[in-house]
C-alpha cells in the first residue's frame, strides 16, 4: 500500500509524516503546472511529482509512491489514454488512489475510468475547493464523482436509461475508437477514415495503433473480426 494508519487512525504517508503525497499527470504544462501550485498551496497535500504521458505517470507512480494520481484522460496523440495508465499505476501500486480530472464527460469515459479502477472523476472545470476536497476523500478510501458526472453515474444506477438497451461493444474502447472501428469493419481505408471523422491520417493511425493495443489484436484484419464479431461494421 502507498500509506497506512498511525495508532490514532489518522492517514500516515510512506515517509510516516501524515501528508497525502500526490503525483499530477496531465500533457498540458500550464494545467499541470497550476494544478501542482494549488495542491502544493493546501497544508496536509504534498506534490511529490508530475508526469505528461501514460509511460511517465507509471514511472513516477513508482518512483514517488503518491497516495493519490491526479489524471488526465487524454494524455496526447501517441500515447495511450488515461485509462490504460489508471490500469498499470495500479497494477504496480493498488494502493494508491486515482482520481481523474479531465475535459471528457461522456458516458464511455466515465465508466470506462472507474472500470479501471478510478475512485474519482472531476470536470477541468471543478472549483478548487471542490478539488481539494475530492483529493482528500479518495486518499481516505471515498469515492467522489463530481456533479455532472453524478448525475449520469446516478440515470445509469437507477436504470433512467432505455430498458432493454444493449450492452456497449468492446467497452474497453473509447466511443471515439468505437467509431473508427466500425469505418475499418466497413472496409474504409485510413484516409477515407480521416475525411469522415474530420482527423487528420495520422490522428487516425494512432487510434488504430491505441485499438490494436487494447483488443490484443496483431493485424488489421485481425480487430476487423474482432469488431464484426461485436456487431460493428453493420454486421
Amino acid at each position: 500500500m502507498a500509506s497506512d494508519r498511525g495508532p490514532d487512525g489518522a492517514r500516515v504517508g510512506p515517509d510516516g509524516d501524515g501528508v497525502t503525497r500526490v503525483l499530477v499527470v496531465d500533457d498540458h504544462p500550464v494545467f499541470r503546472m497550476g494544478m501542482s501550485a494549488l495542491l502544493g498551496s493546501l497544508p496536509g497535500l504534498d506534490v511529490v511529482g508530475e508526469a505528461e504521458t501514460a509511460e511517465g505517470a507509471v514511472a513516477a507512480a513508482r518512483e514517488h509512491r503518491p497516495d493519490v494520481v491526479l489524471m488526465d484522460l487524454h494524455l496526447g496523440d501517441h500515447a495511450p489514454s488515461g485509462i490504460e495508465a489508471t490500469r498499470e499505476v495500479l497494477r504496480h501500486r493498488p494502493g494508491t488512489a486515482v482520481l481523474v480530472v479531465t475535459m471528457l464527460d461522456d458516458d464511455d469515459s466515465v465508466f470506462a475510468a472507474m472500470r479501471a479502477g478510478a475512485r474519482g472523476y472531476l470536470l477541468k472545470g471543478a472549483a478548487p475547493a471542490e478539488i481539494d476536497r475530492a483529493v482528500r476523500t479518495v486518499a481516505e478510501g471515498g469515492v467522489v464523482l463530481g456533479p455532472a458526472v453524478a448525475s449520469r453515474a446516478m440515470a445509469y444506477l437507477t436504470g433512467l436509461r432505455s430498458p432493454g438497451a444493449a450492452p456497449t461493444p468492446l467497452p474497453e474502447l473509447t466511443s471515439r475508437e468505437r467509431e473508427l472501428l466500425d469505418l475499418v469493419a466497413r472496409g474504409l481505408d485510413n484516409l477515407a477514415i480521416s475525411r469522415r471523422l474530420a482527423l487528420s491520417p495520422k490522428t487516425v493511425r494512432n487510434h488504430l495503433s491505441n485499438i490494436l493495443a487494447k483488443l490484443q489484436a496483431a493485424s488489421r484484419a485481425e480487430v476487423i473480426v474482432r469488431a464484426r464479431q461485436a456487431g460493428l461494421g453493420g454486421a
